[in-house]
């Protein structure tokens, strides 16, 4: 399984001036520009941990994931929200593709485990040594206002830890993650069960 961002956060969906906000209040932080890049790059960062760790993607954009089969009558999707499926393809063992009819599938909306279902009994069978890729499209919305608010601040704070510690790199916490961000996406994580299978 392969999953490939196909979209970047735009930069003007990030709140580098919040962060940069949160920054003055401790460190005497200049509001010169100069430092944007790397607040931005902080806040990147902290996103990409954020999402590793609760499979939720933050700020809408799109995604392929391309599998060899399916697991099951209906496939658990490996990330959400998911908004909306733009394409389901089939591809054979030579690589040849065929796009897979909307009205053989659908979207159930889940906020920790969105599934495709099939309309019928199953969904499309995926050629013997070939593969499918679904795209979709994923994320809370468009907008950092669309985050939820507990998530919104975990990235603040995680990327104001990343900047204050720049320089030596030590993290402590839970998987590198400081404990109040740890508690703060808690309740966000998604519980995998049986290897992701459509259950």
């Amino acid at each position: 399984m392969m999953l490939i961002e196909q979209t970047t956060v735009p930069t003007q969906a990030l709140p580098v001036q919040a962060l940069k906000n949160h920054l003055r209040l401790g460190t005497g932080f200049a509001d010169d520009g100069m430092q944007d890049g790397l607040v931005e790059s902080y806040l990147r960062a902290a996103m990409a941990a954020i999402e590793g760790r609760i499979g939720k993607i933050l700020i809408e954009r799109s995604f392929s994931w391309r599998l060899g089969g399916w697991r099951g009558c209906g496939q658990a999707l490996p990330v959400a929200p998911v908004r909306s499926i733009s394409q389901i393809s089939l591809f054979d063992s030579e690589g040849g593709a065929e796009v897979v009819p909307a009205s053989l599938y659908r979207l159930v909306h889940d906020m920790h485990r969105p599934k495709l279902q099939p309309q019928g009994f199953m969904l499309p069978l995926v050629p013997m040594g070939g593969a499918v890729e679904v795209t979709f499209l994923a994320g809370f919305g468009p907008a950092w206002a669309d985050v939820p608010a507990d998530l919104a601040q975990a990235v603040l704070m995680l990327a104001a830890a990343y900047y204050e510690r720049r320089h030596d790199g030590g993290m402590s916490g839970d998987a590198g993650l400081p404990f109040g961000v740890v508690t703060l996406i808690e309740r966000w994580r998604t519980v995998r069960v049986l290897g992701g299978a459509g259950v």
